[in-house]
């Protein structure tokens, strides 16, 4: 087994015709884990003053087979992308090389290469991944003290086979009050529309960004340039390849909600939402367009709604469960 660690961003030039053929195999493998959006938020995210540090495991034939992207700040080490923008973090690794891999990653860093910290933060790691049954036992073997807490629960919808099948799953006052939506937003021919592989995705993210800080003051204030440039590179990135699911609902032409989704691996994953109070409020054209992202989901086959992180209460009256993630604390004994 070859072991290295790489300083640095070159990371991302170093391993980019390797990175997403791994990702693609990882144990936990979302759009999260690309290398598109780990590049992204390393570029435009950064803590000040953090340094990337990323193992890079390889058999003893050169294939690679884990990467663990990492940054340090202040003595404390996290994943690259650990916290605010990222559903859910992981080693990239299969899960048939997760004991393996995480053991040379906790040898890597133990070593003099890797620099000096006092606990690792591991964030938004899934329920089903292996990490959290590999990482103890390795935490008890190197003499480091170890804590499992619930980060946040992602909300997700286990879908049917029909939208009619769904509908009958959810509450009978919300399944009503989607029906009279949907048909009234039909009565004032209002549009959805999907950003499709031939379209200026500049401008679409452009127009979703618009709608996005128009939702909520806080929305607005947590839109910095930064989250920015990180949706424009991720959609480019997300269209290139296929996984991109950008929709609007329109009427008369002007946009007035928008889905920032990624369709990747059977499921479909809502990052971001965009809405103008202002334009047909009486329309509720936020909740019209969750109902048609869900209705397409269906109708295209795929078997996973996943409103991603957080506990807001209009994920459980589209009738989501949660699932849940996780953060794997270790701290050096003193």
């Amino acid at each position: 087994m070859q072991v290295q660690i790489i300083h640095g961003d070159s990371v991302f030039s170093d391993l980019a015709h390797e990175w997403d053929t791994l990702a693609r195999r990882g144990m936990t493998d979302t759009p999260f884990q690309h290398l598109a959006y780990q590049q992204a938020w390393w570029q435009y995210l950064q803590p000040d003053n953090a340094s990337l540090h990323t193992v890079a495991v390889r058999h003893d034939n050169g294939e690679l087979i884990g990467i663990a992207c990492l940054y340090v700040y202040d003595g404390l080490v996290h994943f690259n992308g650990c916290v605010e923008e990222t559903d859910y973090l992981d080693l990239i690794a299969a899960e048939s090389d997760a004991e393996s891999v995480w053991t040379a990653v906790f040898d890597a860093l133990l070593s003099s290469e890797f620099p000096q910290w006092h606990t690792i933060d591991l964030c938004n790691v899934p329920a089903a991944s292996l990490s959290r049954q590999i990482v103890p036992r390795l935490a008890a073997e190197h003499n480091l003290e170890f804590n499992e807490t619930i980060h946040e629960v992602c909300p997700i919808i286990t879908l049917p086979a029909t939208f009619d099948e769904y509908l009958e799953m959810i509450d009978s006052k919300q399944r009503r009050e989607i029906r009279r939506k949907m048909r009234r937003a039909q009565g004032a021919d209002a549009q959805l529309v999907i950003v499709s592989a031939q379209d200026d995705v500049e401008t679409a993210v452009n127009d979703f960004l618009d709608l996005l800080t128009k939702s909520t003051f806080e929305k607005r204030d947590w839109l910095n340039d930064g989250r920015r440039a990180v949706f424009h590179a991720t959609a480019k990135a997300a269209q290139a390849d296929g996984t991109l699911l950008l929709m609007f609902m329109e009427v008369n032409g002007r946009k007035a909600s928008a889905l920032f989704n990624f369709d990747y691996n059977n499921a479909v994953l809502v990052y971001n939402s965009g809405l103008d109070p202002a334009a047909f409020g009486q329309l509720s054209l936020g909740e019209v367009l969750t109902a048609k992202a869900i209705e397409w989901s269906i109708e295209n086959g795929r078997t996973i709604f996943d409103f991603l992180r957080g506990d807001e209460a209009y994920k459980y009256r589209f009738g989501a469960a949660d699932t849940t993630i996780y953060k794997l604390r270790l701290q050096k004994n003193a």
